[in-house]
């Protein structure tokens, strides 16, 4: 077994372990292998959706190296990432991630993933509302951070 992805397991099982969240860990290495970053799911302990392993990973990382730009970095996690940490893991600029098991396995499990690409897909509109409005007074603060050219990232 890949060691990095070894680390991301037993991170995993700790957080399992732990009561902290679902059976997801995280490894962020830089290029020449040392490791920047291990983290879990904390779901359940933090109370919060969003602090799934890639996400913590990411914020981890982020801190120790005093940046939001990850370029430099391989993440391993020891599941396919499910859409939002995809997303974060886009913003943050890695471009390489290793992952052991896959979303239909989650989905096995019970995890949702398959609802969120549906809805991203345009196949469910049973989950979530959108619908635009004001933004003839939300673009003027796009326009003003254009205008003093703020940082895009």
């Amino acid at each position: 077994m890949n060691n990095y992805m070894k680390l991301a397991k037993e991170q995993a099982a700790c957080g399992v372990a732990a009561g902290e969240g679902g059976p997801f860990g995280a490894v962020i290495i830089d290029k020449m292998g040392n490791i920047i970053a291990v983290a879990n799911n904390q779901v359940l302990l933090e109370k919060d959706p969003t602090a799934h392993a890639e996400v913590q990973a990411i914020r981890k990382a982020c801190q120790k190296l005093d940046t939001y730009d990850l370029s430099d970095c391989i993440l391993y996690t020891s599941c396919e990432p499910c859409p939002m940490c995809l997303s974060a893991i886009i913003w943050a600029n890695i471009k390489e991630v290793y992952y052991g098991c896959d979303k239909k396995d989650a989905g096995h499990i019970g995890f949702r993933d398959d609802m969120i690409y549906d809805f991203l897909e345009g196949k469910r509109d049973d989950v979530l509302k959108e619908q635009q409005i004001d933004r003839e007074e939300c673009i003027k603060l796009f326009e003003q951070y254009q205008a003093d050219k703020g940082t895009i990232y």
